[in-house]
């Protein structure tokens, strides 16, 4: 991916890609695939409360339809770790959600033959010292960088970030995330859908059942409040265009 700025084309208004992450039961991904969403995403990160075995990855993602992509989360992971899951789940992405480094996420991608996404963890109260720019760069074999909120351990906690101060161009592909919700996103996709190449979704909390003992199970209503809220503001857009 060429680093240069000036290079920097905006595609005309299309589809905005959504995926759901963070699935651990079979209901929840019916729910997804028939809400129509392009990715469901399976946490392999022992510590978080999302967290699912590859053995559970692997039994979930055969529920999916042709055209609907599984991408499994790394956290610091190591190479064998990787490789293995990916064997376990065909044409799975990998997203790397650590402190991987560029080296590390592309010796991985290499070793899987798989396209990767890579977290960029956003201060939420800092977003403006946070270089986006030189971070895209550092990770330009990334097939995009995902916008995620920096909290305290690892994955944005339902917080977002100040979208508005994000840089104006960025020369990635954009995944916007951290604390989006059927009530916000419209606003998140005005306001960052024209600061990469393309923009992309990913939500987890916001489409969850109420309550703190309720992580991981999703609740079929709210996304299908998202992924509606999405496809308005898609016509929206192209309307004014």
């Amino acid at each position: 991916m060429n680093s240069s700025l000036h290079t920097l084309t905006l595609s005309p208004p299309q589809r905005t890609r959504i995926k759901v992450c963070g699935f651990t039961r079979a209901q929840d991904i019916d729910a997804a695939v028939a809400a129509g969403v392009d990715a469901v995403g399976f946490v392999l990160y022992p510590p978080s409360p999302r967290a699912v075995s590859v053995e559970t990855a692997r039994e979930l993602a055969r529920r999916l339809p042709p055209f609907v992509t599984p991408v499994l989360l790394f956290v610091n992971a190591a190479p064998e770790v990787i490789q293995q899951a990916a064997q376990a789940v065909p044409g799975a992405w990998l997203q790397f959600h650590g402190d991987e480094s560029p080296q590390e996420c592309q010796q991985a991608a290499a070793l899987c033959a798989r396209p990767y996404l890579k977290a960029a963890r956003i201060p939420a109260n800092d977003t403006a010292n946070f270089d986006l720019v030189k971070f895209s760069h550092s990770f330009n074999q990334a097939h995009a960088v995902l916008l995620d909120t920096l909290v305290d351990g690892y994955g944005g906690g339902g917080k977002i970030f100040n979208w508005s101060l994000l840089p104006p161009s960025v020369n990635s592909h954009l995944v916007l995330s951290g604390g989006l919700t059927p009530a916000n996103v419209t606003d998140g996709l005005a306001q960052v859908r024209s600061r990469g190449l393309s923009l992309a979704l990913d939500v987890s909390s916001g489409v969850e059942l109420d309550g703190p003992a309720n992580k991981g199970l999703k609740d079929a209503h709210k996304i299908h409040q998202f992924v509606q809220a999405v496809r308005t503001a898609d016509e929206r857009f192209a309307r004014n265009v």
